[in-house]
């Protein structure tokens, strides 16, 4: 009978499997908000379950609300942009600071191209006139030999840089299916070990669930028990009986 009082006293401890404690206090490397336990390779429930789909965001909205890193965090990660410097070069220089102050391209004034006839018979404005001319008539020269040059050059020239960019292009192509060959070797490595991993997963989740049910049960014998025992404490009280142990460790029923 001591030996089932202290069966009884033992059942009001937790019998059921617990799951580790929340918090950094769980011993490992990761905290709650690294740990990622996602298997979207055999977890189905995602896709077939509206309820299930509805709390799984809830849960992602949540965690995000809750993340200390930002998406504008990640960028941190980055090396620092190099600083841009024009020493040497004051006209870019002026032109940076023109588009980092998010003012207007400064517009180019071309009336002093324009030959026009003077209004007065002034030597000086007549002067100023055919200068004028003068320089718009060279610029109509430097025009027509830089399209000579173009029709004698220009072929050439682009077929060197479209064969430039051709070159280029395959570059990054080879380098895209590098990249793509590699994340689809390491999507069929995880789907691979996740499928693998969903049998000894399941096979888990039914010891677990065997040994819920066990405990439940452990622990509704363990309430059995602790009734019995105190329905006969009662009895025993009422007939006079007392079944407190002596020194030896016999029970005294005097």
């Amino acid at each position: 009978m001591a030996n089932a009082t202290a069966t009884g006293a033992a059942s009001n401890e937790i019998l059921m499997l617990e799951a580790p404690p929340q918090g950094p206090s769980w011993p490992g490397p990761l905290t709650n908000a690294e740990i990622i336990d996602a298997l979207p390779y055999i977890d189905e429930d995602y896709y077939s379950s509206a309820a299930v789909k509805n709390e799984v965001d809830l849960m992602v909205e949540e965690e995000l609300r809750r993340s200390s890193k930002k998406p504008a965090d990640f960028l941190k990660d980055l090396p620092p942009l190099a600083k841009p410097d024009f020493k040497n070069n004051p006209v870019l220089a002026r032109e940076y600071d023109r588009v980092r102050a998010s003012k207007p391209p400064v517009i180019l004034d071309f009336s002093r191209d324009k030959a026009e006839m003077p209004k007065r018979s002034d030597e000086a404005a007549w002067r100023q006139a055919l200068q004028k001319a003068q320089c718009y008539s060279q610029h109509n020269v430097i025009r027509l030999e830089n399209l000579e040059l173009m029709d004698k050059y220009g072929p050439d020239a682009w077929i060197k840089y479209n064969n430039v960019l051709q070159s280029l292009l395959s570059r990054l192509q080879k380098l895209t299916h590098e990249r793509s060959q590699m994340i689809g070797t390491v999507n069929r490595e995880r789907k691979e070990h996740q499928q693998n991993t969903a049998y000894e997963l399941n096979a888990l989740h039914a010891q677990w669930k065997e040994l819920s049910l066990k405990n439940i049960e452990i622990q509704a014998a363990c309430a059995t028990l602790e009734n019995c025992i105190d329905e006969l404490k009662k009895e025993a009280a009422e007939r006079g009986w007392d079944f407190r142990p002596t020194e030896n460790g016999l029970l005294n029923s005097e």
